[in-house]
């Protein structure tokens, strides 16, 4: 287990490129500051556990040859590929067709069954885009030992560091998106055009997920 890391060289190396890819803002944090502008911290957070933890299952696929997989089988790629897409514009719809009232006409009530469903969205969201299980099998390997006992191992707790920090980012992202969050209640207008401008955010976002090519990186 002393070899799960690389030394320390290394290791501070991968940190630095996983804190500059992190903070870039990609299709995760543009999914999770859309959450926070239209519902608020909590579900902004909420979707930076899901996401968190849809790309640490794409981390232990690339580490178990899923991304070889995709690699190899165009048809195993496009499939996953146009599913994510697909839930993308499905949640897009929701967003569309949800009363005008928003949340604040049902209630505080069903607050924890929406957090639930954000959690799972992200996590679906995330887990479903097979350009991020290519993006750990083409970035870890290059922070990886020679000298490892085992280097799926390695893999997975190299992109377990990398999601960490990613969270922390998105977390940041989160919470400054959220904080605007109060405006879009008080004034209803403002917010029916939120929720207008989400729905089609992510109908555009799964729309860029269809269509663009196995390169994009995972953020």
């Amino acid at each position: 287990m002393h070899d799960l890391l690389p030394p320390w060289p290394l290791l501070s190396a991968f940190i630095f490129a996983s804190t500059v890819l992190a903070v870039t803002p990609g299709p995760g944090v543009f999914y999770i500051v859309a959450r926070s502008l239209l519902q608020g911290r909590r579900h902004g957070m909420a979707s930076v556990a899901g996401v968190a933890l849809g790309n640490f299952g794409n981390a232990v696929g690339a580490a178990l040859g899923l991304a070889a997989l995709f690699a190899v089988s165009s048809l195993a790629f496009t499939i996953v590929k146009y599913l994510g897409a697909a839930y993308l514009v499905f949640i897009g719809i929701q967003a569309l067709r949800a009363p005008a009232g928003g949340a604040g006409a049902d209630g505080p009530a069903p607050r924890p069954q929406g957090i639930g469903r954000i959690f799972r969205d992200g996590f679906l969201v995330a887990l479903l885009n097979p350009k991020t299980a290519i993006f750990f099998a083409a970035f870890l390997p290059q922070f990886m030992t020679p000298q490892a006992t085992s280097h799926a191992a390695q893999s997975v707790a190299l992109g377990a560091l990398f999601v960490l920090i990613a969270a922390l980012s998105d977390t940041a992202y989160a919470l400054a998106a959220g904080s605007v969050a109060p405006a879009l209640k008080r004034v209803g207008g403002l917010r029916k055009a939120g929720r207008w401008l989400t729905g089609a955010a992510f109908i555009g976002l799964g729309l860029l997920t269809a269509l663009t090519g196995p390169r994009a990186a995972v953020k």
